[in-house]
């Protein structure tokens, strides 16, 4: 089933693409936040601790935009390890997210 399908008619454990963009919007406005409150804070004694923060922020938002190209390519909600589709409540939890729990955690 196509992640275009209409929102009233979502494949059964499947987000439509309108609902995984409006997730991916979500997390990549707040992200986009904390990177900015971050920048604001200045220069501190914790500046290492800083630094790491803006990493981690910076690496989600690239994750949110790859998730987005995989909306558009039709890829989305596919798990890149086994290729089975990641279930909608991982989804919905982590809108980025480009690995079922069993692939995510043979990459750790």
């Amino acid at each position: 089933m196509s992640l275009d399908t209409p929102r009233t008619e979502p494949g059964p454990g499947r987000l439509t693409a309108h609902e995984a963009r409006q997730r991916l919007e979500h997390e990549r406005a707040s992200r986009l936040t904390q990177l900015r409150a971050l920048d604001e804070a200045g220069p501190t004694e914790g500046e290492q601790v800083m630094s790491a923060q803006r990493a981690t922020v910076r690496r989600v938002l690239g994750e949110i935009e790859a998730a987005f190209a995989r909306v558009q390519d039709g890829s989305y909600g596919s798990c890149r390890g086994c290729a089975k589709a990641i279930p909608v409540e991982r989804l919905e939890i982590l809108p980025y997210t480009s690995l079922c729990v069993p692939c995510q955690r043979r990459q750790v």
